[in-house]
C-alpha cells in the first residue's frame, strides 16, 4: 500500500504552526505602523504569482514567505485603525485562533449526530444574542456566511410564512437607502422588480412611513399582497435607523412581517447608547445580525434570528433518506434543517470564544467607544471651515464633502472622488465616498475600537491635506 502522501511528521507539524503563529503575530503588533492599502492591478498580480502547482512539494517555509510577501501585502487591511471605509471588520486575536481550530479539527456543524458540541455552542451563542437584541424566547437563528445570506434566508421565511407556495401577488417595501444585499435576496427568491417597493427616504435618510402607508394601500386596493417591510438598523451610507417603533405598529396592525438588516447597526445593542438609538428592535419578526462587524469577528460570520424558530425550520426543512437515521429527537437540534446550507463549518466558536476569553464587557466598551471616535471625529471635521458635515454621528457614521469656495457642486462631486483615490493611494488611510441627494460625500465609520484619538486626527488632517493639494492643481 502506498504511504499517505498528503501527512506531515509531527515535527513539521509543530515548526509549520509555529511559523503560522508568529506570523499572525507579527502582523498584530504591527498593524497599525502597516499602510492600510497595498493593491496591484491584475499584470502585476500574475507576473507576480504563477499560476502552476508543482509536482512535487516545496519547502512549507518558502511558501509562507511568498504569502507574507505577495499575497498578505496585497490586500487592504479592514481592521487597521486607520481604516474608516465601507463597515470596518476588526477582529479579534482569540476569534482568529477559534478560526485555526475550526478548520484543524473540521467539524460537521448541520447535524447534532455528527457535532453535538458544535450544535451546542451555537445555541448557546445564538440564546445570547437573542437575549441581546431584546427577542423573546421563542425566537432562534443560525450562523451564516455574513448580511447577505441573512437578509436571503430571513426573507424565504417571511415568504414561506406569509404568502406560501403562491408568492405572485407578493409586496415588499424598503427604503432607496437599504443595503443592495437586499435586491440580489428577492432576485434569488424569485420576486420580480413589480414586487418591489423602494420607498423613498425622508431628509434623515429614514423610511417615511408615511409613504409606506401610502404604498401599500395603494397595492391592496390594486389587489396585491403587501407581505414585508424591511427596515435599516443603521445604514451603511449614513448610519440612519429607521422608525423602527412607528414600523413595527403599522406592520402589526397590517399583518405585515417586519424584517431590520442589522448586519451592520444591531451590534450595538450590547451598549446602552446603542440600545437608546435601536428602540423597537425587540418587536421585530425576523433581524440579520453581522458579528464580523461590530462584534469584532473574523469573516465570514454572519447571523439571522428570527422570533419563531420555528418558522425557519418550516421554511427550510426538507428529509432526504439517508439522513433519516441522523433525525432522532425533537431536542437535537440540526441547524441544516435551518437555513440554505447542508455543508456548515462552525463558525459559532469563534464568537463564543472570544466572549468568553474576554468577558461580555469588553465587548459592550469596545462598542461604545465605536460612538465615542465618530463625536471626536465630528468636533475635529467642523474645525476645519474646507469641511461641510453632510449627516452628523449616527451609528458611528459621519459623511462629510471638501468644499471650495465658488466651485460648482459637479466640481467639487468630482474633487472629492479624487481625494477618496488619493487616500487609498498613498495608503496611510482608508476612507470611501457614497452619493446623498445626489451629490458625492466622504464617510468614515469609526467601529474599530483600536482606532485612536490620534488616528482620526491625523487622518482628518491628510484628507485635508490631499484636498488642498488636489483644489490647487
Amino acid at each position: 500500500m502506498e504511504p499517505d502522501t498528503l501527512t506531515m511528521t509531527e515535527d513539521e507539524m509543530r515548526d509549520l504552526g509555529y511559523r503560522v503563529i508568529d506570523m499572525l503575530v507579527d502582523h498584530w503588533t504591527a498593524l497599525a505602523d502597516k499602510k492600510v492599502a497595498r493593491t496591484a492591478d491584475r499584470r502585476q498580480m500574475e507576473q507576480t504569482l504563477s499560476r502552476t502547482f508543482p509536482k512535487t512539494g516545496r519547502p512549507a517555509e518558502d511558501i509562507l514567505e511568498e504569502i507574507r510577501e505577495h499575497v498578505f501585502n496585497r490586500l487592504i487591511l479592514s481592521g487597521h485603525p486607520r481604516f474608516f471605509a465601507y463597515i470596518p471588520s476588526p477582529n479579534n486575536f482569540v476569534s482568529a485562533v477559534a478560526a485555526a481550530l475550526i478548520s484543524g479539527f473540521n467539524p460537521y456543524a448541520g447535524l447534532w449526530l455528527e457535532g453535538s458540541g458544535p450544535a451546542q455552542i451555537e445555541l448557546n451563542t445564538i440564546a445570547w444574542l437573542v437575549r441581546e437584541m431584546g427577542l423573546p424566547e421563542s425566537a432562534g437563528g443560525l450562523f451564516v456566511s455574513g448580511g447577505s445570506m441573512a437578509n436571503l434566508t430571513a426573507l424565504a421565511a417571511a415568504r414561506h410564512v406569509r404568502l406560501g407556495e403562491d408568492f405572485g401577488k407578493g409586496v415588499v417595501y424598503f427604503s432607496d437607502q437599504t443595503h443592495y444585499s437586499v435586491d440580489k435576496g428577492l432576485s434569488v427568491l424569485g420576486f420580480r422588480q413589480d414586487q418591489i417597493r423602494k420607498i423613498p427616504s425622508d431628509d434623515a435618510f429614514r423610511l417615511s412611513t408615511s409613504e409606506l402607508q401610502s404604498a401599500v394601500e395603494e397595492d391592496r386596493t390594486n389587489g396585491r399582497a403587501p407581505f414585508c417591510v424591511i427596515a435599516n438598523a443603521g445604514t451603511t451610507n449614513t448610519g440612519a435607523i429607521d422608525p423602527l417603533p412607528a414600523l413595527a405598529d403599522f406592520c402589526g396592525k397590517e399583518g405585515i412581517w417586519l424584517h431590520v438588516d442589522g448586519a451592520f447597526g444591531a451590534g450595538a445593542m450590547l451598549c446602552n447608547r446603542g440600545k437608546a438609538l435601536l428602540q423597537g428592535l425587540d418587536r421585530v419578526d425576523s433581524l440579520s445580525v453581522d458579528p464580523h462587524k461590530w462584534m469584532f469577528q473574523p469573516y465570514e460570520m454572519g447571523c439571522v434570528l428570527v422570533r419563531d424558530r420555528r418558522d425557519l425550520k418550516a421554511a427550510f426543512r426538507v428529509m432526504p433518506e439517508y439522513l433519516k437515521d441522523a433525525d432522532l429527537s425533537e431536542a437535537e437540534v440540526n441547524f441544516c434543517d435551518y437555513g440554505i446550507q447542508l455543508t456548515r463549518s462552525f463558525r459559532a466558536l469563534k464568537l463564543w470564544m472570544s466572549l468568553n476569553v474576554f468577558g461580555v464587557e469588553a465587548f459592550r466598551s469596545a462598542v461604545d467607544r465605536g460612538f465615542t471616535l465618530a463625536d471626536f471625529a465630528y468636533d475635529i471635521l467642523k474645525d476645519h471651515p474646507c469641511f461641510k458635515i453632510i449627516t452628523q454621528p449616527e451609528m458611528a457614521v459621519i459623511t462629510f464633502r471638501y468644499t471650495v469656495p465658488g466651485q460648482r457642486d459637479e466640481e467639487i462631486d468630482t474633487l472629492n472622488e479624487r481625494i477618496v483615490e488619493r487616500v487609498i493611494h498613498d495608503g496611510f488611510a482608508m476612507i470611501t465616498s457614497t452619493t446623498l441627494k445626489g451629490r458625492k460625500v466622504l464617510r468614515m465609520c469609526t467601529i474599530n475600537p483600536r482606532t485612536t484619538e490620534e488616528d482620526i486626527r491625523l487622518t482628518v488632517e491628510h484628507i485635508k491635506e490631499v484636498g488642498d493639494r488636489l483644489s490647487t492643481t
